[in-house]
């Protein structure tokens, strides 16, 4: 036995009740991990479950380790181990977990031949308790830090022991890396991040050196890789290795898309491992010495060791340990034979990309064999893009290594020659070639496109715009000459009679690649200084483009195609950046070329062919999605363009197709006529002025839609399909032209067409639609757009009732919707969001618009008897009291819109929030509550400032209610104040998370905080007392005189008031308070358990 005898006190049963017991755990086991049939399987988890949450799950645990005889019961025990150590609520005490510890260790030891996922499972569960018990002391020591010498153990005995011990390291520090921990868990990644940086400090750098050290050992020795232990133990110990230098050293907590971009923030007191060459050799061996299988391994660590922190180094140590990287990357090289494993070869591209992210070209060319380095890179880098079909993904690594290498090139000052003048017009002619080589055997094979893939293109091209910059003449000879031979065929088979479609569809996609790529190196005209000769030869390129264009639009009507059409977007928007726009010189060789070859002399006269290109694209291409959507993306200096008039004045279906009513396509689909219409408002705009006809003849379209849906609803019966898709895309019209009427003039011209004639349609609409989202999701957001007071464009005159009247409408729809929407009963979670919380999430948008435009006085509505403001705010009591807790907080929309709209009530209207019913008051509450420890920021300040004027208004209540000449209470506050009283818990529940996020949490809306902490603390006087002797007296003693001191500082000359100077003097206090307590408990080695003092 490896560790002392541990006693876990299990239920005694009877050998004939055990064996039953353990016979029915392993069959359950049996059904939930091998059975086919679904049924079984989840009677089985069920099952399963129930033994996990029993309050004798520990005992049994133990029983099915010892007893259990399939490997499944083992994982089962192991599983639920994990879960009991890793609960918030009702934790295990510390020596229970110590024996739980020991326990795991001792099983391990004795059995290291277990399956392979009951061992990973054992292993799991030590890290996990290890983690959460980072910081718990017995007699003064930390018990649960001493793992290298738990492991040590292992290693001294067989291989199999070995690979444990090495698997119990390698797991522990991917745990500690990571933010696990339970989602009841109150503040995650505070603790998360003292427990890293301790076990970084503290052992980490041993844990590194020891996989080193046992990695040279086993380089040593001539293991006979084919042996499967010695395999795996390798193994093991190159992803510790790569665990420790993947480590988040200073708690970035970077996402892996940004993994290319990072620097390794190695601690200065690692120096020794890294100014040591033998490190770096040795990973550069281990790569030529091992199997392709395990090489990866390898190569990845090499790439988290070249991105090691430049300031790590002096500038002396930084050449020698880049001449090092450098000589083992050109050994590669020169020996590539692994590289044609993808694997390999994926990691490989990810150092060479790393070797300029964290070097500058300057120090490059100053190494030694740069120049025999440069040249074998840039031949790899041909050979892997002619073979495109080969690892695609990988090929961003080597462009981004070649950009890097380009923009550099301008600011290089080394005397020493870079050479890129020699290899990057080789890097791009091997880019363009492959690309144009690719198409004709991905149709003939029936491939997949890589140009179905329009982020990955993208990407490729902002890589290219760089590259291909760089010795421009070269690239654009080249384009020239590749485009004219393709553009000469694609003629010849348009005009030939016998000319097969698979040739025809080979030159409109080398065609598409070219204009994507012109558009891309037209565009990286902004990274360079660019001269008059190479304006010229874009004039060139864009030229053949335009020709193009119009070849291809002469035959829209036969056929067309969707990729080339794409490009050709692409490209107009490249050239509009770079060519169209103020700072462009008028004198611009590109406009010469332009001229003399197209008659085009200017911009505009270029801007006229591209709006009769958008016009052409919605005409032909309206029901393409993709082509309607980039088409209709926002463009400038158009307005007297004549094709910009005919688009105002005929935006019917007659002339764009997308507009029409077709009884194919789905309800969803119509959306891109909102971004249509925004689009023509903000033409309209420019010159529209306060003429009432001209808007009265563009919105003649709408008018006759809004009639034949007026005629259908004044019918028993009507076509119910078409009356919805004639409504939807009239919706969604109207919604893209109230959105781009943001002035007064033109938005009152728009109400004043709507309001009164066609409101009741849009409310009959609700009334027979409300359970279909794609007809109701339109309407609801096309009204909370009417009342949102954007830009103060609802400013009606004093004489006029409309604000009041707009209100009425508001109210209505959503008194309408919301009584009907609650009929639907119960709705499937995954459809929850489509049917109802969405329509839910846009009514409390529209309401939260509409009480703060600033356009109704809402006194009227009491005043004289009007129901309206009263059924809008109990309709949404009703709608909220429909929604659980977790989904506020689960779809990031409802949880804005709900929040904002709150904060808007508690300010404006909190008599009536004090009027509502004690479960009611309750449930808005823990939602504020809930919302403080929220991820998203502005749900959080939401939550704060709710919580401001709800304390706020506690407090005058409480003050007024004290003063001997006092008014009587209202009986609203009355009754809140009582609430209040009768559930103090909740408001010092709130009290001890707002402190506890100040002090322990990254508080990036401090001052949001603070505005409701002081309320907080007056109403809770006693509490707080007692919360800030807990945290003083959680402290070690030498800190705990300093603590009290913080806190004394805190109140200084703060009064007993609510006032805005005295308020702003504690946000004052409080910003010092915060960043002494942060020094304070910086040097602490003491783990405070922020759980318990703010309990």
């Amino acid at each position: 036995m490896y560790y002392q005898s541990v006693s876990l006190t299990f239920f005694l049963r009877s050998p004939y009740s055990l064996s039953c017991f353990l016979a029915q755990l392993e069959i359950l086991c049996k059904q939930l991990y091998e059975t086919t049939d679904t049924t079984t399987r989840l009677q089985a988890e069920k099952a399963l479950v129930e033994f996990t949450n029993s309050p004798d799950c520990l005992s049994k645990c133990q029983l099915l380790l010892e007893s259990g005889s399939s490997s499944y019961s083992q994982l089962l025990a192991a599983t639920c181990l994990s879960k009991l150590v890793s609960r918030t609520s009702n934790p295990l005490p510390l020596e229970q977990r110590i024996d739980i510890r020991n326990y795991v260790l001792n099983y391990l030891a004795t059995r290291p031949k277990l399956a392979a996922f009951v061992t990973q499972a054992l292993i799991q569960l030590y890290a996990r308790i290890t983690k959460l018990g980072w910081f718990d002391c017995q007699k003064e020591d930390y018990v649960f830090r001493n793992v290298i010498v738990d492991v040590t153990r292992f290693l001294q005995d067989s291989v199999e022991h070995c690979i444990i011990g090495v698997t119990i390291l390698s797991q522990l520090t991917n745990e500690i890396n990571q933010v696990s921990f339970s989602a009841d868990s109150t503040h995650p990644l505070t603790k998360h991040r003292k427990i890293a940086s301790s076990f970084r400090d503290s052992s980490l750098f041993d844990i590194f050196t020891l996989s080193c050290n046992l990695l040279k050992q086993a380089s040593g020795k001539n293991l006979n890789l084919n042996d499967e232990s010695q395999h795996g133990l390798l193994m093991q110990l190159l992803k510790l290795a790569h665990n420790c230098l993947n480590f988040d050293f200073i708690g970035t907590s970077t996402d892996e898309s940004s993994d290319d971009l990072c620097t390794v923030q190695i601690p200065t007191s690692w120096r020794s491992a890294f100014l040591d060459s033998s490190t770096l050799q040795l990973f550069f061996d281990l790569y030529h010495s091992i199997p392709p299988s395990l090489s990866p391994l390898v190569l990845s660590c090499l790439v988290q060791i070249a991105s090691v922190r430049r300031s790590l180094f002096n500038n002396a140590e930084r050449a020698k340990f880049l001449s090092l990287l450098v000589d083992g990357v050109k050994r590669i090289l020169e020996n590539p034979q692994s590289l044609s494993d993808p694997n390999n070869y994926h990691e490989f591209c990810r150092l060479l990309a790393r070797l300029k992210s964290n070097y500058q070209l300057g120090e490059l060319v100053k190494v030694e064999n740069y120049p025999e380095v440069i040249r074998l890179i840039a031949n790899f880098t041909v050979t892997s893009l002619q073979h495109w079909e080969f690892a695609p993904n990988s090929v961003h690594y080597l462009l981004s290594l070649w950009q890097r290498l380009a923009a550099s090139v301008p600011y290089v000052k080394a005397t020493e020659p870079h050479m890129l003048e020699t290899y990057t017009p080789e890097v791009t002619k091997a880019y363009i070639t492959s690309r144009l080589e690719s198409v004709h055997i991905i149709l003939r094979d029936g491939l997949e496109d890589p140009l179905d893939d329009t982020g990955l293109v993208q990407q490729q091209l902002d890589q290219l715009s760089t590259i291909g910059r760089c010795e421009y003449e070269k690239t654009c000879a080249l384009l020239v000459q590749l485009f004219d031979q393709s553009a000469q065929s694609y003629q010849e088979l348009l005009q030939s009679t016998n000319s097969s479609t698979m040739d025809i569809a080979v030159q409109e996609g080398r065609l598409t690649w070219l204009v994507y790529i012109i558009g891309a190196v037209i565009g990286g005209r902004v990274s360079f200084a660019s001269t008059d000769e190479q304006d010229a030869m874009d004039g060139e390129l864009v030229c053949r483009v335009l020709q193009l264009m119009n070849l291809t639009d002469s035959r829209l009507a036969q056929a067309g195609n969707e990729k080339l059409e794409l490009a050709m977007l692409s490209f107009f928007e490249q050239f509009r950046k770079i060519y169209i726009g103020d700072q462009v010189q008028k004198s611009s060789k590109l406009y010469r070329r332009l001229s003399e070859v197209l008659g085009l002399n200017d911009e505009t006269m270029v801007l006229s062919v591209f709006i009769g290109k958008i016009i052409t694209n919605l005409k032909y291409w309206g029901q393409c999605e993709p082509i309607t959507s980039k088409t209709l993306h926002s463009v400038r200096k158009l307005v007297k363009l004549s094709a910009v008039q005919f688009m105002l004045n005929n935006h019917t279906s007659e002339h764009f197709s997308f507009l029409g009513v077709n009884n194919q396509a789905n309800l969803s689909d119509m959306r891109c006529r909102t971004t249509f219409y925004t689009a023509l408002g903000r033409l309209l705009m420019v010159d529209l002025g306060e003429d009432e006809d001209q808007f009265e003849q563009f919105m003649l379209p709408l008018t006759a839609a809004f009639e034949a849906i007026a005629q259908m609803f004044s019918t028993n019966t009507f076509n119910e399909q078409e009356a919805k898709r004639t409504l939807v895309g009239l919706v969604r019209d109207l919604r893209g032209i109230a959105f781009a009427f943001n002035a007064k003039t033109s938005f009152m011209m728009l109400f004043d067409w709507i309001y009164p004639s066609y409101m009741p349609i849009l409310q009959r609409a609700i009334e027979l639609w409300y359970h279909v989202p794609a007809c109701t999701t339109p309407v609801l957001k096309l009204m909370a757009e009417l009342v949102h007071n954007r830009s103060q464009r609802l400013q009606f005159d004093v004489s006029s009732p409309n604000g009041i009247l707009l209100f009425r409408e508001t109210s209505k729809m959503i008194t309408t919707y919301g009584n009907r929407i609650l009929t639907l009963g119960e709705v499937p979670k995954d459809q929850v969001y489509a049917l109802k919380l969405k329509g839910i999430s846009i009514c409390f948008s529209m309401l939260k618009a509409v009480l703060s435009g600033n356009y109704v006085n809402f006194g009227v509505f009491r005043l004289y008897g009007d129901d309206a403001l009263d059924n809008a705010l109990q309709t949404f009591i009703k709608l909220l009291l429909s929604i659980p807790h977790s989904d506020l907080l689960d779809y990031p929309k409802l949880s804005q819109s709900y929040y904002s709209l709150l904060e808007v009530l508690t300010q404006d209207h909190m008599n009536f929030i004090a009027s509502l019913e004690p479960h009611v008051v309750m449930y808005i509450l823990s939602s504020i509550s809930e919302g403080l420890t929220a991820l998203d920021t502005m749900v959080c300040t939401g939550c704060c400032s709710s919580l401001d004027h709800i304390v706020t208004y506690l407090f005058k209540q409480l003050s007024r209610s004290t003063k001997k000449r006092a008014a009587p209470m209202a009986q609203e506050s009355d009754r809140f104040l009582h609430i209040m009283q009768q559930h103090p818990e909740m408001i010092q529940q709130m009290l001890s998370t707002v402190l506890n996020i100040i002090i322990f949490e990254d508080c990036r809306n401090q001052w949001s905080m603070s505005r409701p902490l002081l309320g907080l603390i007056l109403l809770n006087e006693k509490y707080f007392a007692d919360l800030r002797n807990s945290i003083v007296n959680s402290q070690p003693p030498e800190k705990q005189q300093a603590m009290h001191l913080c806190f004394e500082n805190l109140m200084e000359g703060i009064e007993r008031n609510l006032l805005t100077k005295n308020r702003d003097r504690f946000t004052q206090n409080l910003s010092v308070f915060r960043r002494e307590v942060n020094d304070s408990m910086k040097n602490s080695t003491y783990g405070v358990n922020s759980n318990d003092m703010m309990s």
